[in-house]
């Protein structure tokens, strides 16, 4: 997978503008043109967020996102909002831990990981958004584990550097989830 139209939801602080921001990123690092766009509610933290993240070697017209190639969920209300958008032949990542429901569609690919769980079990939940990032590398080829390494280095400030090692076990944790 190249070039995709992707929407990642969840409640605020979950990680899912990063996670966004981490794929486009790394977009920029390979020279393609590319869209974040950020959505959360006023209570951030605990309220919803969602994040558009367009992929493209062509200029990118609208930062909307209505028909995703790529969805990742986070919690239940996120799959009931966003479910139907996904195009026939995409994919589908739900976080199992959190969303007690499967995929409805049959003509979309549903990819169920136990990320929060995972993420509690290496130590810190709050890396379950990492550990579907890892999912998502591992089943689409989007990126690879070292371009989603140097995206993190180079994105992060300096004070967060101790954060790459952290990040990458979880999102290895993600990768290996699938095998």
């Amino acid at each position: 997978m190249e070039n995709c139209e992707i929407i990642l939801a969840g409640f605020g602080g979950q990680g899912i503008l990063f996670t966004g921001k981490m794929l486009a990123f790394a977009a920029m690092l390979k020279g393609k043109k590319l869209s974040w766009l950020p959505s959360y509610g006023p209570e951030m933290r605990g309220g919803t967020a969602n994040c558009h993240v367009i992929i493209d070697d062509k200029p990118i017209g609208s930062p909307i996102v209505t028909n995703p190639d790529l969805l990742v969920v986070m919690n239940k209300p996120s799959l009931d909002k966003f479910e139907n958008t996904v195009v026939s032949g995409g994919y589908i990542f739900v976080d199992k831990s959190l969303v007690d429901c499967p995929v409805k569609r049959s003509d979309v690919k549903p990819v169920y990981i136990d990320a929060t769980e995972i993420a509690d079990k290496i130590g810190n939940r709050g890396q379950a958004n990492m550990v579907m990032l890892g999912a998502v590398l591992k089943e689409t080829g989007l990126f690879t584990l070292e371009e989603i390494e140097e995206t993190m280095k180079k994105s992060l400030p300096q004070s967060r550097q101790n954060l790459v090692e952290v990040n990458m076990k979880a999102v290895k944790k993600g990768c290996e989830a699938l095998k």
